[in-house]
């Protein structure tokens, strides 16, 4: 019989606050089982959802979106790494689409912030005539809406 852990234990064992878990487990990404006290108990392995539902965020993705792809795991059995990797191949797109985001972000910063002007109308360097402003409100060229 697999050993089954507290809340409290999940909790120090991930890095994730007890709250949280509770919400993850409201919102259906995690489960437990109930003691007969009423205490929740997580198996062994939520570990490893709680560290792909972590990870899902800190890449952008609503909890929404972690839920749709955490239902592709196989509910007949505790996930393998077979599992998991095929699972995560199909985040390699969006992986490098952030990273491509990160790298118009270093470029917008060392190279529009720190020339000093800070003008949209008078930058000649990435917006000559305030071409930006003609495409509408925010940074354009740094959310990729743009030029």
């Amino acid at each position: 019989m697999e050993q089954l852990l507290t809340i409290n234990q999940i909790s120090r064992r991930s890095g994730v606050a007890a709250s949280a878990l509770r919400y993850y487990e409201e919102r259906g990404l995690i489960a437990s089982e109930r003691a007969g006290s009423g205490h929740r108990r997580f198996p062994r392995w939520v570990l490893r959802r709680i560290a792909f539902i972590v990870f899902a965020q800190r890449l952008g993705m609503s909890l929404e979106e972690v839920g749709a792809e955490l239902a592709r795991l196989p509910s007949d059995h505790v996930p393998t790494g077979e599992d998991w990797s095929r699972l995560s191949n199909r985040w390699t797109h969006r992986v490098d689409e952030r990273i491509n985001e990160l790298k118009r972000l270093k470029i917008g910063l060392t190279e529009c912030i720190s020339c000093g002007c800070l003008s949209l109308e008078r930058c000649q360097l990435v917006n000559p005539d305030d071409r930006a402003g003609r495409l509408g409100p925010g940074p354009r060229y740094w959310v990729g809406k743009g030029g």
